[in-house]
């Protein structure tokens, strides 16, 4: 994958997940307040808020010249697959009680979400740090 092709793919991808979290936190605040409990909706909305910070760490990451694309990538799969299962497993815990599946059998996903997201960090930060020697 190219350079060109891989800032694309992230910055498509900080996009897509960056319009998804307007539109969760959307249901959130005004489709959710009368089928869960307020605990449930601030859970819900803390899964938006680290997918809208991590949308825009990927329009950011893609748009950061000084790191080697192979690096890049790294850093990219650590935190789109950290918010996949970070968020996303805290939207489907949060809306557990409107749905016939005990989704707290996945509960182990939210922790190994949020490792990949520090760890997507932690490369930022030494890759971006290596690179400007």
């Amino acid at each position: 994958m190219t350079d060109e092709v891989m800032n694309r793919t992230i910055f498509l991808t900080g996009t897509g997940l960056g319009l998804l979290a307007v539109l969760l936190g959307a249901f959130g605040a005004h489709g959710l307040e009368k089928l869960v409990d307020i605990n449930a909706i601030q859970t819900f909305e803390t899964g938006v808020k680290y997918q809208m910070y991590h949308a825009l760490f990927l329009l950011t990451l893609a748009n950061v010249d000084k790191i080697p694309e192979q690096k890049k990538k790294w850093v990219f799969y650590c935190v789109f697959i950290g918010v996949i299962l970070f968020s996303f497993s805290i939207y489907v815990l949060a809306t557990n009680s409107i749905t016939s599946f005990d989704f707290k059998s996945i509960a182990f996903l939210t922790p190994i979400g949020g490792t990949l997201l520090v760890l997507g960090w932690i490369l930022l930060g030494y890759h971006g740090f290596k690179s400007l020697k």
